[in-house]
């Protein structure tokens, strides 16, 4: 009880195993985050005149394009971690053990959704909206993952929520001595994304935000947290201008979250009436316009 509060204890398992297969804690909480992120997505779009299960059609695109793309975006921004000689080329793939990248995950996400929201019948903007607080919860928990993994740490600390870190773990920076504590930025960032979670909520219940001004106003939040959590990391990355890769990530964010925002309100100042797109898609016609539920 002590040392709980003195410290955050380094996680003492990472997966557990049955019978043959190895489950790991990280997959699991990526995994949770998403499961939620669907099931936000198709209550909000089933109020606003979606057939029920829209999100999921949606998401069969939309999840495994951003996987592939958060990995690729996290190997290329940390090359220097997989490709050197005698560097074991296969742990490319091995994402269960760590190593995906948000932003990266956002662009492989939209170009999933895009394509699955033209096959379901649905506007891009509107499923984006309708997305977005499960976005960020999601990340909320998925930060949980990084715990178990021990990594994506800040720099040392004496705060009584330091974080400890096993010596012997590969992260854990040449010439320190044993037992230092380091910043929880893994627990930072949650709090920041359930917090954002929370003001989307009344965000869009207060003005009933449309045509991706919610999901602008996510990208904005999110990546304002992002930005100081990424200065306080002490893990090897990429710098360019003296800046890590993921601190230019999160201010395009912001800026792309800025300008989504305004290009949207000038085209659209008025109510989205509909969330459905009868020209292209195959579910259109399963609900009547008329039918639609324009409040949350």
């Amino acid at each position: 009880m002590i040392s709980l509060l003195n410290s955050i204890p380094a996680p003492v398992i990472s997966y557990i195993e049955l019978g043959p297969f190895k489950i790991h804690f990280y997959a699991l909480f990526i995994l949770t985050g998403i499961a939620l992120a669907i099931l936000i997505a198709d209550r909000r779009l089933v109020k606003r005149g979606a057939p029920s299960g829209t999100a999921l059609d949606i998401a069969i695109w939309t999840v495994p394009i951003a996987i592939i793309a958060a990995r690729i975006f996290h190997v290329a921004t940390h090359a220097n971690d997989y490709f050197y000689e005698g560097a074991d080329l296969l742990a490319v793939f091995r994402i269960w053990e760590g190593g995906i990248a948000i932003y990266g995950g956002l662009i492989g996400g939209a170009v999933g959704a895009w394509i699955g929201a033209r096959q379901a019948g649905i506007k891009f903007w509107s499923f984006a909206d309708a997305v977005a607080p499960g976005i960020i919860l999601a990340q909320a928990i998925g930060r949980w993952g990084n715990y178990f993994n021990q990594e994506l740490f800040g720099i040392p600390t004496d705060l009584p929520w330091g974080l400890e870190i096993d010596v012997t773990n590969p992260a854990y920076p040449m010439g320190l001595p044993a037992g230092e504590l380091f910043h929880p930025t893994f627990l930072y960032e949650s709090l920041w994304s359930l917090l954002g979670f929370a003001v989307l909520l009344m965000l869009d219940k207060r003005f009933t935000l449309r045509w991706g001004k919610l999901f602008a106003i996510y990208l904005v939040i999110y990546s304002v947290g992002r930005v100081w959590v990424e200065s306080i990391r002490i893990d090897p990355s990429d710098v360019i201008l003296g800046l890590r890769t993921n601190v230019w990530s999160a201010i395009l964010g912001i800026v792309v979250g800025l300008v989504i925002f305004y290009v949207q309100s000038r085209r659209h100042p008025g109510l989205e009436l509909t969330v459905l797109d009868d020209s292209k898609g195959k579910k259109a016609a399963q609900k009547p316009a008329d039918a639609v539920d324009f409040e949350d």
